[in-house]
């Protein structure tokens, strides 16, 4: 079975979170994990599960200009922040704008600063209405993990982006007998 998670990251966080997901995912997937910026419509094609997630801008997903504010802050000379490789492409929505209709199991998933919901916005909630305007069977509610004010994931997110994971593959991919 293959599962495929797409994500968008702009300093990291999103990219730590995405391989640790696919971690989880490993015991019963075979995982790709694809910036959105190498993620065409082809890469979701034969997966059983699709992931995806992005980092909340301004209390949902990001924006061109959301993420070009971003790339701004990074290259301020006194910032400790860097930016991924990618990061000044296109983002999630962009991807979405490109996609048809695909009835396949997926999840959603978001980083974003910690402190209520009402408060910070979670991207992952608009990822989990597109997935479903694109004909995904949505298979999960939508996840945070959280970063701190400095922009760096807190450190239990990895672990628990691991177990999320493995809880997806659980529910999606039951026990397979031994031999078979």
């Amino acid at each position: 079975m293959r599962a495929v998670i797409v994500y968008e990251s702009m300093y990291g966080n999103t990219h730590l979170v995405a391989d640790a997901i696919g971690t989880g995912l490993g015991a019963a997937f075979e995982v790709s994990v694809v910036p959105v910026s190498h993620a065409d419509p082809a890469v979701v094609v034969g997966a059983e599960l699709v992931v995806v997630g992005g980092p909340t801008h301004v209390h949902g997903m990001s924006r061109a200009a959301t993420r070009k504010a971003a790339v701004e802050a990074a290259n301020k000379p006194a910032s400790p922040l860097k930016v991924e490789p990618d990061a000044p492409g296109p983002g999630l929505r962009d991807w979405f704008g490109s996609l048809g209709q695909y009835p396949v199991k997926a999840a959603a998933f978001d980083t974003r600063m910690h402190g209520p919901a009402a408060l910070t916005g979670r991207a992952s909630k608009g990822v989990a209405r597109l997935l479903r305007a694109h004909g995904f069977d949505v298979v999960a509610e939508p996840e945070s993990f959280l970063v701190t004010k400095q922009d760096r994931l807190e450190p239990q997110e990895t672990a628990r982006a691991r177990e999320w994971g493995a809880k997806l593959a659980a529910a999606i991919a039951p026990a397979r007998a031994p031999g078979s």
